[in-house]
């Protein structure tokens, strides 16, 4: 016998409640044979004008209409919060949790048998992922893609990683503020995530090497007619998957988390994954831990993409895209169930590399031994990150005195300060920029380098603070200290002129101040009053979790497949 369909308990019912869900949809033009059982599927759609990343995905959505329709489904598309990255302050992070919540609702309040998430920007993907987990349909993901290649005067520039550069050359004296203005329009030259491997485009790659989207999801451009291909093929599949049952946790599996570790070393991806996967996995129920992203240590970096290489998102799709980073890492994946309800080999059977310089072999890495590193210490006992492709490699063990700003006002006041008393040797130290401090845990974990310095040549020092980094970005970055500053971690303690010792190989950040003289300053430490005393940022800083565990709400941790059963009416 043929189980009843989840949304059949809306739509076919022969009483007042079915007569007011199929009236209703039926004044939109919808004829009688779309609610005869049929799956349902949900295309959850973060559209808007004001996420530029997200830009065409209105028209993709028609791509995946067509893909369900063919295959005897019914599509229904509708809009949930967007998380535009460049535009919305205080920071997106702060708003992640809140789509993720948005999603979960609609998914469950709503008939649909099925969901298709339309999403790419930074924190669009794991936010619709995290509400999808909760609720637990069957789900995949299309991605809006990556822009085309930025120009400025004959050469590529990528998103994000040359505006750090052009920022410090005029900082310098370097380049003229008319020739950085000047850049500004070649840099975004078509809709589309940032076309270096960024947060957006890190998460794409890690969701195909999850198995949560078809093959090559992650790298064709936005603009490309083969990502319309690629929506219409992902409408047809969510309706088999509906019909074979295959839900995200058949598929986000401990083995699929680790394949997407392996995946971010490899493609050298963003630091903002690791509170991205921590967050999923407390949603799918897998005991998901910073010690679990030491196996991507040792992974080589293979992809030469901005910034941790010279190539950009259009180069790596052109060279093979993902497909061919898994193959090269054939030898180390776990085996995992995808969206296709096969093997993950099946998303790489027969991958070829049409550029070796773009994506380079095993055995010829753009670096060894690129993974993120997890350090530790008693600057940072719950943990914290670097990422060694993106660093200097002489800082990376380091001892050397800090020179600390409170907040990101004192930063912003005094990072120009021509007698600011720092040197090449000093690391910065910034506080109150965790999931509580700031709120929201904002992209200032590559501060500035000081104007002094940078007028002297200086391109990088070691930065610690608890927030986060752009995926553009680049520098030897220690983000994500935990605990946070605002929630009273030892880096509420440091003080100007202490000396920090840092080692990524061997996994340690320590502050060398005496325990006596650090219990003394515990006593005196007060946190700093909240920025928000009202709505849902008040309820984010009452109820998030550290930055070690995702930086989910501690309410938000697991699922709840249940079905909906009290009508409205």
């Amino acid at each position: 016998m043929t189980k009843k369909r989840r949304s059949q308990h809306w739509y076919g019912k022969l009483d007042k409640d079915g007569f007011i869900h199929r009236s209703w949809m039926k004044n939109q033009g919808f004829p009688d044979h779309a609610f005869d059982g049929r799956p349902i599927i949900g295309i959850c759609n973060t559209w808007s004008e004001l996420t530029p990343c997200n830009s065409g995905l209105r028209d993709l959505a028609e791509g995946v209409k067509r893909g369900v329709w063919e295959a005897g489904g019914f599509p229904v598309e509708f809009p949930v919060m967007s998380l535009g990255e460049t535009q919305m302050k205080p920071t997106a992070m702060l708003f992640r949790n809140l789509l993720a919540m948005d999603v979960e609702e609609s998914i469950r309040a709503y008939g649909i048998d099925g969901v298709v998430l339309l999403g790419g920007c930074d924190k669009t993907t794991p936010g619709q992922l995290m509400g999808a987990a909760s609720v637990d349909l069957p789900s995949i993901v299309v991605s809006s893609g990556p822009m085309l290649n930025g120009k400025y005067r004959g050469q590529d520039i990528g998103s994000g990683t040359d505006v750090w550069k052009f920022s410090e050359a005029v900082r310098a004296g370097e380049m003229t503020l008319q020739d950085f203005m000047n850049a500004e329009s070649g840099m975004s030259r078509s809709a589309g995530v940032c076309m270096t491997m960024g947060t957006a485009s890190t998460m794409a790659s890690l969701v195909e090497a999850m198995g949560m989207s078809l093959p090559t999801n992650a790298a064709l451009p936005a603009v490309d007619a083969r990502r319309m291909a690629l929506a219409h093929l992902t409408g047809k599949r969510i309706v088999e998957m509906v019909d074979e049952d295959l839900k995200p946790s058949d598929i986000l599996t401990k083995e699929a988390f680790e394949n997407a570790i392996l995946a971010n070393a490899a493609v050298g991806g963003s630091t903002n994954a690791v509170v991205h996967l921590l967050a999923l996995a407390g949603r799918v129920g897998v005991d998901l831990t910073l010690k679990d992203f030491e196996i991507g240590s040792e992974i080589p970096l293979l992809v030469n993409c901005m910034p941790s290489g010279k190539y950009l998102m259009e180069d790596f799709c052109y060279a093979g895209g993902v497909p061919v980073v898994l193959n090269e890492l054939k030898p180390f994946l776990r085996p995992a169930k995808t969206v296709l309800n096969k093997d993950i080999s099946a998303h790489f059977g027969g991958a070829e590399c049409f550029n070796k310089d773009v994506i380079r072999p095993f055995d010829d890495p753009v670096k060894p031994a690129a993974g993120l590193r997890v350090l530790r210490g008693n600057l940072a006992p719950n943990g914290a990150i670097v990422k060694p492709s993106a660093a200097t490699d002489a800082l990376l063990e380091t001892e050397a005195e800090a020179f600390v700003f409170e907040n990101i006002e004192d930063l912003k006041a005094n990072i120009d300060r021509d007698d600011l008393p720092v040197t090449p040797e000093t690391i910065l130290v910034l506080k109150g920029c965790g999931p509580k401090g700031y709120p929201g845990m904002p992209e200032v974990g590559n501060m500035p380098i000081p104007a002094k310095l940078v007028k002297e040549g200086v391109r990088d020092m070691i930065r610690i603070s608890d927030a986060r980094m752009s995926g553009t970005a680049f520098g030897t970055v220690i983000l994500h200290v935990s605990p946070e500053a605002q929630a009273g971690g030892t880096l509420a303690l440091v003080k100007t002129g202490d000396r920090i010792r840092v080692s990524a190989s061997k996994g340690e950040l320590d502050l060398l101040v005496d325990e006596k003289e650090l219990d003394a300053r515990r006593a005196l430490w007060q946190p700093d009053d909240p920025h928000y005393t009202r709505g849902y940022a008040k309820l984010y800083i009452d109820h998030v979790l550290q930055a070690d565990r995702g930086a989910d709400l501690d309410f938000l941790v697991g699922k709840d497949t249940r079905l909906v059963t009290r009508e409205s009416h």
